[in-house]
């Protein structure tokens, strides 16, 4: 394994451990903020936090170059399906920039999607297990999109990944899924489809530009979102100022920024498997922050989940290889 490869799995597990305790300060904004107003201000606080990163690095390409001129775009990118056939995709999606826009509009409607959820559900632990179901649906999402392939163990994890939202979600009937469950749950397959969209388009491009325009992006559309729904308060985000500061600066500047990160020296499989430890660092947050419990059929319920998502990331293609070569 490659010091690359190992520096950006350590890029990702940060992510998760970030991700995760987040779920506690996006319980926290909620009890004086709405969702919108709660993700205006934290990602705009993201995206000040990497203005000094960003202005460092342009002075150290323009010391390097010894040009006013700094290149940010890459080769434009050629996605390669399942079947073997290659698309080229349009020059601009070789643009830093403009992939870090794409990202953004993806990343504000998951965001805000989960935030809600948030608020409805009003549980750590509970919110981050529903939203590792992500990692699930990224090779299916992958198989839909791209014509990837699916091994049977993904096939096995979708089975005990939806067990798993059995016993965690439904505990009396089908009429006891909550409204926060299904919000969640679309909020997954959305952050499925960012993770996707960073790894095809962002591989080989300036990682921080992309994070930081993703992040000034999401801020822009949920302070539209905020001013056309009237719900800018103040005083509310000063008794949340903490949760902000952490899910701002934390959650959206410095974890977004890893991810990029760590994927591009990351295979997306391997990648998704070790941010999938969110679930876990949430409901260990939550139990130790909030005093958060469940009961014994949610816990089964979410060590299920946990063990689907860490199934669909298996490398069974990689000792299939091996096994074949031996």
């Amino acid at each position: 394994m490659q010091k690359k490869e190992i520096a950006g799995m350590g890029c990702l597990i940060l992510t998760a451990l970030i991700w995760g305790l987040a779920f506690v300060s996006q319980v926290q904004g909620m009890d004086s903020m709405s969702p919108l107003f709660f993700n205006a201000t934290r990602f705009t606080l993201g995206a000040l936090s990497l203005v000094p990163l960003l202005v460092a690095l342009r002075m150290r390409q323009h010391s390097a170059s010894g040009s006013s001129r700094v290149l940010v775009s890459g080769k434009a990118p050629t996605i390669t399906l399942g079947d073997g056939r290659a698309i080229a995709m349009p020059s601009c999606l070789g643009n830093p920039v403009v992939v870090g826009i794409i990202c953004g509009l993806v990343l504000f409607t998951a965001s805000t999607t989960q935030q809600y959820g948030v608020l409805y559900c009003r549980s750590a632990g509970r919110s981050g297990f529903i939203t590792a179901l992500y990692i699930v649906m990224v090779p299916l999402l992958a198989f839909m999109v791209l014509r990837r392939r699916i091994h049977a163990n993904v096939i096995v994890s979708v089975v005990l990944a939806v067990f798993g939202f059995y016993l965690l979600c439904i505990t009396d009937g089908f009429g006891s899924i909550t409204l926060a469950d299904l919000v969640l749950l679309g909020s997954a397959v959305l952050f499925a489809a960012h993770i996707l969209v960073i790894d095809t388009f962002g591989r080989d491009l300036d990682a921080l530009t992309i994070s930081f325009f993703q992040t000034a992006t999401t801020a822009v559309l949920s302070w539209i979102g905020t001013l056309m729904e009237g719900s800018v308060d103040w005083s509310g985000a000063g008794q949340a100022w903490l949760a902000v500061v952490y899910a701002g600066v934390g959650s959206v500047g410095v974890a977004y920024t890893l991810q990029v990160i760590g994927q591009q020296f990351v295979p997306p499989t391997r990648g998704a498997m070790l941010m999938s430890l969110e679930s876990f660092f949430s409901a260990l947050g939550g139990a130790i922050i909030l005093g958060e419990v469940m009961t014994p059929r949610g816990y089964l319920g979410c060590a299920l989940i946990f063990a689907g998502t860490m199934l669909a990331q298996a490398p069974v293609e990689r000792l299939a290889r091996r096994r074949s070569r031996s």
